[in-house]
């Protein structure tokens, strides 16, 4: 691409710590959801094996997080996978994974709008009995796309904190639960899920589609690659850390919630609300409410670490002529990218909210939103495992085992991308790796285009 346009600001310095920017990722994973989303949909396919697909998930995306680390431990930028790629396999390349990284943030910004609304109704019909139609439902969403976007493009340091505030806290709800749970039945170990009983090949398979779905976005702390302290220490340890410790945290609620629901008189995957439940076999129904809450403050900081990062993957590329130069500015005062933030939030709650006012459930809006980031992650995912070796090759230093764990990465990452194709999935799910193409499709023409017009200066 063309070099970076001049600016007067820069984005601030050395500004988030360590925790600070952990926090980044572990609100773009949003682990909080997964027990009450994912886990029952992978329990639909693995049964008893849910934990299996959830470990082998993890081991998974620490090979990715290693690929990841070549770069992230030796330079530091707002640019993410977006800058990897291009250190590894050249501009065209990277402003391809650029556009598909922005995509994924994006849309995941916009699927966790619609969970966060979907919340919001079941919130407000628990507490006051009111049923959230067409025209409450989409205030609900304008005021939390309003809420995010004064956050985000205010201060790095509150959108860091109030993630890690929001995320923690749900989750540390969500353990609780889990140790009363297993304090009030008495049981630990269960010979059925340690057999996986039931569990098929063909089931695992499916299910290692929707067990990475959970893990999508973990790497984003490399987008605030200007703004860590010491980058290239706490960039590594957090996109590491996080996929281990959220990790752990998966495998643990898909054991406990199959225990849980064994023998009961609804199945895991069709409960309405499998923490509710979980609440009520702990002996604490009164928990019930505040997991509600936290499922919904999960909900707002995942769409918070989606729009920072979006922001962040959109100022670099801009500052890089991809996105209009305008995208590439920083706030005199709160030295955020406050006009990425504004675009990211426009590009991400445009879909959700036509959706919702076109009729569709807002939990239904989380799918087909949720599933089209998925394919930006895995595109890009893939795109750096290709530049790793690449980028190690070029400076002298390839060892055989970055060439082996970056095949094993790749193979790994081939289960979900086959598994979502084959066997063809039901309507509107069969059009989604198509829209995905489409967009994709845009974003590689501007880069032809632009490639084109520099060769012709």
């Amino acid at each position: 691409m063309t070099k970076p346009t001049a600016s007067a600001h820069e984005l601030k310095k050395d500004a988030l710590y360590f925790w600070e920017v952990l926090a980044q990722s572990i609100a773009n994973i949003a682990p909080a959801a997964s027990p009450a989303l994912i886990i029952p949909m992978v329990f639909a396919s693995s049964g008893n094996g849910t934990w299996i697909a959830y470990a082998i998930a993890t081991l998974a995306m620490v090979f990715m997080a290693t690929q990841i680390n070549t770069f992230a431990s030796r330079s530091a930028s707002p640019g993410a996978l977006y800058t990897f790629t291009t250190q590894g396999l050249g501009p065209h390349w990277g402003s391809i994974s650029g556009f598909a990284l922005f995509l994924a943030y994006a849309f995941t910004a916009a699927a966790t709008m619609a969970g966060f609304t979907n919340y919001a109704g079941v919130l407000l019909e628990t507490l006051f009995q009111v049923k959230a139609g067409l025209a409450l439902s989409a205030a609900i969403m304008l005021a939390n796309i309003g809420a995010l976007w004064w956050i985000a493009r205010r201060d790095v340091q509150l959108s860091t904190r109030a993630m890690l505030l929001l995320e923690f806290a749900s989750a540390g709800l969500i353990l609780a639960l889990t140790a009363a749970f297993f304090f009030r039945s008495g049981q630990l170990a269960d010979p059925v899920q340690f057999a996986a009983e039931g569990m098929t090949p063909r089931g695992l398979r499916m299910a290692l589609v929707l067990a990475l779905f959970s893990f999508v976005g973990f790497e984003s702390a490399t987008a605030l690659g200007n703004e860590a302290k010491k980058p290239l220490q706490a960039i590594p340890k957090s996109v590491l850390y996080s996929v281990v410790a959220v990790g752990v945290f998966f495998t643990l609620m898909a054991y406990t919630l199959v225990l849980a629901f064994r023998g009961g008189a609804v199945a895991l995957d069709k409960s309405p609300s499998p923490l509710a439940d979980l609440a009520r076999f702990a002996g604490l129904p009164g928990l019930g409410l505040p997991l509600v809450v936290g499922a919904l403050v999960g909900q707002f900081a995942c769409a918070l670490a989606s729009v920072t990062a979006a922001a962040r993957v959109m100022y670099s590329m801009a500052r890089h002529g991809f996105f209009h130069p305008s995208a590439g500015r920083v706030h005199e005062t709160h030295a955020t990218p406050h006009v990425a933030v504004t675009g990211s939030i426009l590009f991400a709650g445009a879909a959700p909210l036509a959706l919702l006012v076109r009729g569709l459930a807002p939990m239904d809006v989380f799918g087909y939103l949720g599933s089209i980031a998925t394919y930006g992650f895995l595109f890009s995912y893939m795109l750096v495992a290709v530049a790793a070796p690449v980028f190690l090759k070029a400076r002298g230093e390839l060892r055989s085992r970055n060439v082996l764990t970056a095949a094993i990465t790749l193979l790994l990452l081939a289960i979900p991308i086959v598994g979502s194709v084959y066997p063809v999935p039901e309507a509107p799910y069969n059009y989604l790796p198509y829209i995905f193409l489409a967009l994709m499709a845009a974003g590689t023409a501007r880069v032809v285009l632009l490639a084109g017009r520099r060769s012709a200066r």
